[in-house]
């Protein structure tokens, strides 16, 4: 792990070009993806969409159950511009990402996914989406495992919604081998993976 490399993202935007109805009306899952990377600025939005701060100090554009926030975000770029292909921590409360490991990790993810997803690694980018669960259970006791899957969903909707409005495609993977995507991403005991979202332009 290499940890102390630091990229702070630029701010993000807060005013968009689409409707909220019509990024809903063009949501939808795809698997076959064109070559073709996005920008660093693209990948900023993304994440501020999913975990960024949007009040105050600490409130984030995602509701969590009592704001115990227990969600992490790994991002796996290989065709990012401005960005090294590696694997990142995103730190919400700079609005930057950490290396976390170098290297594209893309390929090692598709073989850990069932069915053998392919278009994780077509993709320019995949964000894994995973949770410290005792954040939320040491205040809600086993109801919040609950909680933290109803966090999950609402920060990958909010990345499916503004990948529309970037002009992206999303699909949602939850078929994988949990023990091996921590493996691959080198993730702390306490770090458990719950979704891996492929991002790109579809073909």
């Amino acid at each position: 792990m290499v940890g102390d490399t630091e990229i702070i993202l630029p701010a993000p935007e807060t005013k968009g070009k689409i409707s909220v109805e019509e990024a809903i009306s063009r949501r939808s899952s795809v698997r076959d993806y064109r070559d073709e990377p996005i920008s660093l600025e693209q990948l900023s939005q993304l994440l501020w969409a999913a975990q960024g701060i949007t009040h105050g100090d600490s409130l984030r554009a995602a509701p969590s159950a009592g704001a115990t926030y227990p969600l992490e975000l790994f991002v796996l770029a290989g065709s990012v511009e401005g960005l090294k292909s590696g694997v990142y921590r995103y730190d919400v409360s700079s609005h930057s990402l950490h290396l976390h490991l170098e290297e594209d990790h893309r390929h090692e993810l598709t073989d850990m996914s069932s069915f053998h997803q392919d278009f994780i690694a077509q993709v320019p980018l995949d964000i894994v989406i995973c949770a410290v669960y005792e954040r939320t259970t040491d205040l809600y006791g086993e109801r919040g495992v609950r909680y933290v899957h109803m966090d999950t969903g609402h920060a990958a909707e909010n990345i499916a919604l503004q990948a529309v409005a970037l002009g992206l495609d999303t699909v949602m993977v939850g078929a994988f081998d949990d023990d091996s995507v921590i493996k691959v991403l080198r993730l702390p005991d306490d770090i458990k993976p719950l979704y891996i979202i492929p991002i790109g332009k579809r073909k």
